[in-house]
């Protein structure tokens, strides 16, 4: 019997919790002006939105929209700093509840889990095994089914103000830019008509929409897993590896699994989801795996060469700090530690006359 939770909400507004997910939000963000405006007058500001959630007045305000390039084009969109603490005050209370039926290789946005797991999961798989399928989500994020979503959440939360300010804030990103293609759905289903007019979309940038995506295809997780079956399985966000030594078991494992998603109103990407042999080679989280070792993508060298050189300028005229950049090339090294690029980062580094800064 699934375990439900009914009595949420008031673990998600009390105090303690806010005052959490106050600090969670603000973590690398205190020098921006609204963090800092919050922060000056942090206790009433506190007060004011846990009167508002539980008064049931809270209304999540409006987006700030910026697009990324890297890795591939996506628009990002942030929302207030107020709503950040919210979003916090809600994952802080779902996020153990949830996390007890999370597969164990899924690792996105989760503690202990991250890229470097993955790829290092993803790599005793690829030595393992024959044969691989890469599949890629076809705009995922955009594409989420309001609907479809909160029947998955509330198959398990049952606390009916919480699953409230969910539908708000879920309502509050379905009009994100940047465009989706045609909607997904099951033609099985009674009235599928309605499909297309149902909202969809959760914004890039959310907390919430990062969890509740993990939510969301944990339900695939336990169908890949538990139904369809596989010799090796690792998922990391919309990006998905399965493994095993028959090409023919794979490629029915690919067609059960776009009739999984269908139901989920998600499809794999025609032209990013395929079989292939493992001794090859995979392309994953930035990285290029084969059995002999873990290289760096052309394209993240390309990237981080135009970092480099753009802090070099900005060191030469003032416009960035030492020490920021010195952090900046920490965490550029310790991507690279995962992967044989110690030439690669030596090469960069003295390119750009940069070394003093990485030792």
């Amino acid at each position: 019997m699934a375990v439900t939770y009914d009595h949420l909400w008031p673990l998600v507004i009390d105090w303690d919790n806010l005052s959490l997910a106050y600090q969670k939000a603000r973590r690398g963000k205190r020098a921006r002006s609204d963090v800092a405006r919050f922060e000056a007058h942090r206790e009433r500001e506190l007060l004011l939105l846990r009167n508002e959630l539980r008064d049931g007045t809270w209304k999540p305000g409006g987006y700030r929209h910026f697009t990324i390039r890297w890795p591939k084009e996506r628009v990002i969109s942030a929302a207030p700093f107020r709503d950040r603490v919210v979003h916090h005050a809600i994952v802080n209370v779902l996020e153990p509840l949830f996390e007890r039926r999370f597969v164990f290789d899924s690792y996105a946005c989760r503690v202990g889990k991250g890229t470097h797991r993955a790829v290092a999961r993803a790599m005793r798989h690829l030595r393992a095994r024959a044969y691989v399928l890469q599949a890629d989500l076809r705009k995922f994020f955009p594409t989420i089914d309001h609907a479809v979503l909160l029947d998955v959440v509330s198959r398990r939360v049952r606390d009916e103000r919480l699953r409230s300010v969910l539908r708000a804030i879920l309502a509050s990103g379905q009009d994100i830019p940047g465009g989706v293609g045609p909607p997904v759905y099951d033609w099985r289903e009674p009235e599928p008509l309605f499909a297309p007019l149902r909202p969809r979309g959760l914004p890039i940038g959310n907390l919430t929409s990062q969890f509740l995506a993990n939510v969301l295809l944990d339900v695939f997780d336990h169908e890949v897993l538990e139904r369809i079956g596989c010799r090796g399985y690792v998922r990391y966000c919309d990006d998905v590896l399965v493994f095993d030594d028959d090409r023919d078991r794979l490629q029915e494992t690919r067609r059960r699994m776009e009739a999984f998603l269908r139901s989920l109103r998600l499809e794999l990407h025609p032209h990013k989801t395929f079989v292939q042999p493992t001794r090859v080679g995979i392309a994953f989280l930035g990285y290029r795996l084969t059995r002999a070792g873990v290289r760096v993508l052309p394209a993240s060298i390309a990237r981080a060469n135009a970092r480099l050189r753009s802090q070099r300028r900005a060191l030469a005229t003032g416009r960035a700090a030492r020490g920021d950049v010195r952090a900046s090339i920490a965490a550029w090294s310790a991507h690279l530690a995962h992967a044989n690029a110690a030439a690669v980062r030596r090469t960069l580094l003295r390119r750009h006359g940069l070394e003093a800064l990485a030792r």
